[in-house]
Parts: C-alpha cells; structure tokens; sequence
C-alpha cells in the first residue's frame, strides 16, 4: 500500500507543482504586460507635449519673422519714397538749369551776332584809313612792307655777314683745334708698333746635308711637306737656308716650326712628316686662342663668346697691307673708344666695334664675299649686339652711317691705317690674288684641298681619289684654268697641278 500512497503523493505534488507554475507563469505575464502598456503611454503622452511644444515654438518663430519682413517692406517703402522724392527735385532742378541754358544761349547768340557786326564796321574803318593811307603815301601795303624790309636788310647786312664770318672762322678753328687735339691723343696713347710680314719665311738649316734629308729620295720627303703643310719650300736660294713661300700666314708659320723640328730630330720621312706636323698645327691653335684671349684682355672686352674669340686670334697671322690686322684691330678699338669718350658717345659700344671690324678677314679666304659682309654674318651668327653690327659695317663706306659709333670706327681705322709706317701698300692686292686663286680652286667639286704656291704661279690641288677618276682630275684642270682665265688679272702664267693619290694603310698588331 505504501508504494500506492507513495504514487499517489507523488502524482499530486506533480499536479500541484504544475498549477502553480502555470498561475505564476500567468501572473507575471499579465504584470509585464501591464508595466509595457504604462511605458507606452508614458512615451505617447511625452511625445504629444514635445509635438506642443515644436508647434508652439514654430508658431511663434513664423510670427516673429512675418513680423521682421513686414518692418523691412516698411522701410524699403519709405527708403523708395525718399529716392523718389529725390528723383522729384533733381528733374525740377535739371529743368531749370535747361531753361537758364537756353537763356544764356540766346544771349550769346545775340552778343556774337553784335560782335560780327562791330567787327564788319571796323574791317570797313580799317579798309577806308589803309585806302587814304594808300593814296597819301602812293603805295599798297604789300610795297610798303617790302620796302620796310629792304631798308631795314640793307642796313644789317654788312653787320650780319661780319658776325657770320667771323662766327664761322671762330667756330672751324675752334672744332679744328679740339679735333687734332683728340686724334694727337688717341694716336699718342694706342699707337701700337707694328711688324710687317712678308709672304716668305726661312729656316735656318746648319749645313747643306740637311737639304738633302729635306728633299728626300726622288723629292718623295719635300713633296710629303707641301702637301701636308700647303706651302712651297726654297732649298736652292741661299746656303744654309730653306724658304718657305706661302700667302697663308698661318700655314707659313706652321711650315716653319714643323721644318725647324724636323731639322733638329734629323728624321725626316712622309709619315713623320705627317705627325710632326699635324702636332704643330694643334699647337698653333693654342696660339691663336691665346692671341684671341690676349686682345680681349688688352681691350677689357669680357662678353665674347670663346669660338669668336678664336676666331679673333686668327688675325694674329694676317695682315694688311703688312700690317698686323690683330694689332690693327686693337688700336682701333682703344682709338675708337678714346674718341667716344672726348666727344660723349658710347665708348663701350665704339671699342667693341673696333676690336670687331675686321672679323671677317679671319676667313675671308674660305668663304665668299667681302669682309664686312662675312663680319657682318659672323657677329649675328655669335648674337653680338645690333648696335655693335651698325657700328663696324660702315667703316669702309659700304653701309650709310647710322650712329655717331659708326662714324668713330671708320676714323680710327682710318687714323690706325693711315698713320706713318703702319702699312705697305704693295701687299693687299697680292694676297687678293693667292686667295682668288685658292677660292677658284676650292669652288669645284670633288677637289678636297688647294694652295697656291710659288708666289701665285702655280695652284697646286688635291682630288679626293675615290670620288674622281685620272679622266675627271684632268677635266678639274681645265674647268680651273677656263675659270681663272675667265676671272682673274694675273702676270704671265698660272700652272694648275691636280694630283690625285691613293692610300692603302694597314696596321701590324
């Protein structure tokens, strides 16, 4: 029995726990839901007082700003109304001034009118008083203003040509006297002496035996020279001598100090030739840039370029007329620089024009036309200045002056060339000649290479052997010669030399 009850205890106590699980269940739901229906209502009531409250504030914000814009429609009004009252009174004002202004108008209309008739009567007055004036001294108006002026020229005109006179003698003497002081001055403080060169050079040689060496076998070591240095050599003239002819200075003097090093080694062959003097030439090259740099530092000329300075020192080696054209050129920068500033023009300028002019006889042999032209195309090609351009081109009278500068070089050159003992005038149309014919020469094509030798009598050219066959060198001859006969005035004969000549040139390693 006692498990029974035991069950039966057990199934009641299941039964209780379970009701009273399910009445709690239900009593805290029904306590939940309550407490969720309180908030709710809570946050309704709080939003409905904020929804008062925004609507309130907004009534009153919108009152306030239909309030302001009414205040500022008043104002504007009333400002309108001003402006208009102003606009009011100005057009009345401007009414008035109109009809003050038609008034005045009216009255200057009848002051001009009362003017032009006072000025008709005095016209007539003054027409009737000449006429009686006419007729008592039985003369026009016309004559008696002549015949005034003719008695009154008559009486000053032998005063007015002794002022004149005495004036103008005054004044030439004056300008004569400051002009000589001038030119005695410039001359006085930049006259640089000057060396004339010739168009031959000699090296001594010691002994006759070294001839022999220079000639070398079958003259293949002479010949070897002339070509590679584009001169002539004179062994016969003097014992102990060889003189080396040329009208190029510059390929003389390389001549000259490749044959004296030549002599002094005693080794003398083509290909040493060759060396020694393609050596020499280099050297020669630092020469004129040195030459170059020395007249720029002499003329305190520091703006060059360094190729046209190159170009400048070339000038070290020719001359004109025997005069160094290097030290020509600065004596007529210094002159030309000492005459600006005597006369208050621009010194720079002149001295710089100066030291250019003759520029373009640096190459005037390799390239066509005169040497102002070629200056002229060197100095733009270099950017030198437009008023330096104008200054130098006139100074052989081949441009019209264009500046006080231009006239100022043309008188230095003209007092550096004039000068006692500066030139020789039998040397210019010469060198002319050598370079016409080397030009000449040059001007065919496929020649590579021409000097003119022998003081002129012979064109010695060289072919460039792999564009022009034996026939075409002997066709280069003859066109040369038609074109010298054609161009040139020459005494006696010219002898034209084509030589072509190939080379094979290997190397044993």
């Amino acid at each position: 029995m006692e498990p029974i009850i035991l069950l039966a205890a057990g199934l009641i106590g299941l039964l209780l726990g379970v009701l009273l699980g399910y009445w709690i269940r239900q009593y805290l739901r029904r306590k939940t839901q309550d407490s969720l229906e309180t908030k709710i209502q809570q946050r309704l009531d709080q939003a409905r007082k904020e929804k008062a409250g925004i609507l309130e504030k907004a009534r009153r914000e919108s009152e306030k700003l239909i309030e302001e814009g009414q205040k500022k429609l008043s104002s504007q009004e009333a400002d309108l109304l001003k402006v208009r009252e102003i606009l009011l009174k100005k057009e009345e004002s401007l009414a008035e001034k109109d009809s003050l202004a038609e008034k005045k108008e009216k009255q200057i209309e009848q002051q001009l009118d009362q003017l032009n008739r006072s000025r008709s009567a005095l016209e007539q007055k003054r027409q009737e008083i000449q006429q009686k004036l006419e007729e008592i001294a039985n003369l026009t108006e016309k004559e008696a203003r002549k015949e005034l002026l003719n008695q009154v020229e008559e009486l000053s005109k032998k005063d007015l040509l002794a002022k004149m006179t005495r004036l103008e003698k005054e004044g030439k003497e004056r300008y004569r006297i400051e002009a000589q002081k001038i030119i005695a001055l410039a001359i006085q403080k930049y006259a640089i002496s000057q060396i004339a060169d010739l168009t031959t050079s000699s090296v001594s040689i010691g002994n006759e035996d070294a001839k022999g060496r220079i000639i070398g076998k079958s003259g293949r070591n002479i010949r070897a020279f002339e070509r590679a240095a584009g001169v002539e050599l004179v062994v016969d003239e003097a014992p102990g001598i060889v003189a080396i002819s040329s009208h190029n200075p510059i390929r003389r003097r390389i001549a000259q100090l490749a044959l004296e090093k030549l002599v002094e080694d005693g080794r003398i062959q083509p290909a040493r030739i060759e060396r020694v003097v393609n050596k020499i030439k280099e050297e020669v090259k630092e020469q004129i840039q040195r030459a170059g740099e020395a007249a720029v530092y002499e003329t305190k000329i520091i703006d060059l370029p360094p190729k046209l300075i190159e170009i400048l020192g070339r000038l070290h080696f020719r001359t004109s007329y025997g005069q160094n054209v290097l030290l020509h050129s600065i004596e007529v920068a210094l002159i030309a620089e000492t005459l600006a500033s005597e006369i208050g023009a621009n010194a720079q300028i002149a001295k710089k024009a100066g030291l250019l002019h003759d520029i373009g006889k640096a190459i005037d042999h390799q390239v066509e036309g005169s040497h102002v032209e070629i200056g002229i195309k060197i100095l733009e090609k270099f950017g030198i200045e437009q008023e330096v351009i104008d200054a130098m081109k006139s100074h052989h009278e081949d441009y019209p002056y264009e500046t006080v500068e231009s006239v100022l070089v043309q008188a230095a050159d003209a007092i550096s060339g004039a000068r006692p003992g500066a030139r020789r005038e039998n040397m210019e149309d010469f060198l002319k000649r050598l370079e016409d014919l080397e030009s000449i020469a040059k001007s065919i094509k496929g020649v590579q290479d021409c000097y003119a030798i022998e003081a002129g009598r012979e064109v010695r050219v060289l072919v460039k052997a792999e564009e022009v066959d034996d026939f075409q060198a002997k066709k280069i001859a003859r066109d040369i010669v038609d074109r010298i006969q054609a161009g040139l005035t020459y005494p006696g004969e010219i002898k034209v030399n084509v030589i072509r000549e190939s080379r094979a040139v290997e190397y044993a390693r």
